[in-house]
């Protein structure tokens, strides 16, 4: 559910809401029923879910229904709509035990094939002591043991558009930090990282375009010389390794060739120079992937939203969106095996 004071009940009523996408699968709703309740009833949304307390009997034997919340907070306190401890202490709960169900064996009554993940607040993580973990991406490479991971965002960009993937080399570190993190190996891991998530997609030859890190790619070595001493060695290696990579690409311009449809996956080298683009052209329709792990993992593309909680405000396109590209991956993840 992510953080309770933010936007994640909301958005998870109302995408499920739709009686034809219950349809689809099973969902267990790790969260408070305060926050649901208070979602439904301000959408003028009937509850159509079974409620069990967490971490109970009851808790497993639910699966028999298409909606299954488990309420971590009895008592139905009503959190507020900013960072708080308690809030960073239960969203963090949530995550942890849904990457346990999702790592459990398939024969486990609480196992899950996928996780969707409403949006959590960073300061409230650092407030209830969890500050090693800047965000879920982390926590979900450290508990799943994986060394090679990755933030990858899909959208379809709206008509006439081809979709939009791309992949991060660095996610979330400090825009003076980016090019001390930045290696030769960091950027073709995050090729072959991407490269093999739009396989999973279903694109069966990815065509791949690698962003410089600086102004105009770097103009031939006048405006910085990480283009040719990281970024193209990394390029010539994907290559060697039968990827259909090309650049470096200036940022500002090669997303408007991806959605025209030249590329398959744009790879940025920090957070907003891929981010930006995005959620111009795709607002409320991108989803965050986690790649590189044993399990799926899927997000909105937006946070929490503190400033239009609680006003009935919030699209639910991206949560719909992520639960449909979930699902999807469950699907091919079936076929492969």
């Amino acid at each position: 559910m992510g953080d309770p004071g933010g936007i994640g009940a909301e958005v998870i009523v109302k995408a499920l809401s739709d009686a034809a996408l219950r349809k689809k699968a099973h969902f267990r709703i790790l969260g408070t029923q305060a926050a649901i309740d208070a979602a439904a009833h301000r959408a003028g949304i009937e509850p159509f879910w079974w409620r069990a307390q967490a971490h109970t009997h009851a808790a497993e034997t639910a699966h028999a229904h298409d909606v299954v919340l488990l309420d971590y907070e009895a008592g139905g306190i009503e959190h507020a709509a900013v960072a708080t401890r308690s809030g960073g202490e239960l969203s963090f709960r949530f995550v942890e035990d849904a990457i346990a169900q999702a790592l459990a064996p398939r024969e486990h009554p609480l196992h899950a094939d996928a996780i969707v993940t409403a949006p959590i607040n960073k300061a409230a993580w650092a407030k209830a002591g969890h500050k090693r973990f800047p965000g879920h991406t982390e926590l979900l490479a450290d508990r799943c043991k994986s060394e090679r991971f990755g933030m990858m965002f899909h959208a379809n960009a709206g008509e006439n558009a081809h979709a939009l993937n791309v992949i991060l080399a660095s996610a979330h570190v400090p825009l003076m930090d980016v090019r001390n993190v930045l290696t030769i190996g960091k950027v073709v891991e995050t090729i072959d990282l991407g490269h093999q998530a739009c396989k999973a997609l279903g694109i069966r030859h990815p065509r791949v375009a690698v962003c410089g890190l600086n102004p105009h790619a770097g103009e031939g070595g006048i405006l910085g010389d990480e283009e040719e001493r990281i970024i193209a060695p990394a390029i010539r290696i994907s290559k060697e390794n039968g990827i259909q990579a090309s650049g470096p690409h200036p940022g500002d311009t090669i997303f408007i060739s991806a959605v025209h449809g030249r590329y398959d996956l744009v790879v940025a080298m920090y957070h907003d120079q891929g981010l930006i683009p995005l959620k111009l052209l795709a607002r409320d329709r991108a989803v965050n992937m986690t790649v590189g792990l044993p399990i799926i993992r899927t997000s909105p593309d937006h946070g929490t939203a503190f400033d239009i909680a609680g006003s009935n405000a919030a699209d639910p396109g991206s949560m719909r969106s992520a639960i449909d590209l979930a699902l999807k991956l469950i699907a091919a993840q079936d076929v492969s095996h």
